[in-house]
């Protein structure tokens, strides 16, 4: 499949989550170079995969003004990147579903094509990202067949990404060509980097 061809996967970006390390506070929002940080995260994905999803829980409308649909968690208790995504594929339309959480703004604009191109390569249903920093576990692409069983893995009290695809074979694919590629803003100093960097990157902002 060429290179710039849209795939036929419903990204899904994880805003959902109570953000406790930055006080609690609705982390999609928080803003980077004058823009939402999950605006950034939903930029770098759309033309690459067929359609954009968020998964948010607080300010829903603010989220949809970011041109996505916008989809909150159907089990209550604010159960992590699995009930996120959970919540999505009742939505998404794609064969493909990847997930990749809001704090990372600087996501590959490649990231969408090589994991689909890999995951048909080595056909294997679930592809993991990594950097040279380690595992990006919940930086997932899966095919739409593994949805029942983290459904399963949740309503039995399952919470870890990284345990429930264990329960799968999977693979995962090494991005080394930027080292900010997956640069994770979980505190305030972090936020404070990124926006040293953020100049670098092209980002248009959604409509």
């Amino acid at each position: 499949m060429p290179p710039h061809e849209q795939r036929p996967v419903s990204a899904v970006v994880l805003a959902g989550g109570q953000a406790r390390r930055l006080g609690g506070g609705d982390k999609g929002l928080l803003t980077l170079h004058a823009q939402p940080l999950a605006a950034w995260v939903a930029s770098r994905l759309q033309g690459k995969a067929a359609e954009v999803l968020i998964n948010a829980n607080r300010n829903l409308g603010e989220y949809a003004t970011m041109g996505c649909t916008v989809v909150p968690d159907a089990l209550p208790g604010f159960l992590g990147p699995l009930a996120g995504l959970l919540a999505a594929a009742r939505t998404a339309r794609q064969e493909w579903l990847l997930s990749v959480p809001c704090d990372i703004p600087f996501i590959p604009l490649n990231l969408v094509a090589q994991l689909h191109d890999f995951a048909l390569g080595s056909q294997v249903p679930l592809v993991r990202a990594a950097d040279e920093t380690g595992t990006h576990f919940a930086v997932m692409l899966l095919h739409r067949d593994l949805i029942a069983d983290m459904e399963r893995f949740v309503l039995e009290g399952g919470r870890q990404v990284q345990a429930w695809q264990a329960r799968h074979p999977h693979d995962t694919l090494f991005f080394g060509d930027d080292p900010y590629a997956f640069l994770n803003i979980n505190t305030a100093s972090d936020l404070k980097t990124a926006e040293r960097l953020a100049a670098r990157y092209r980002h248009t902002p959604l409509a």
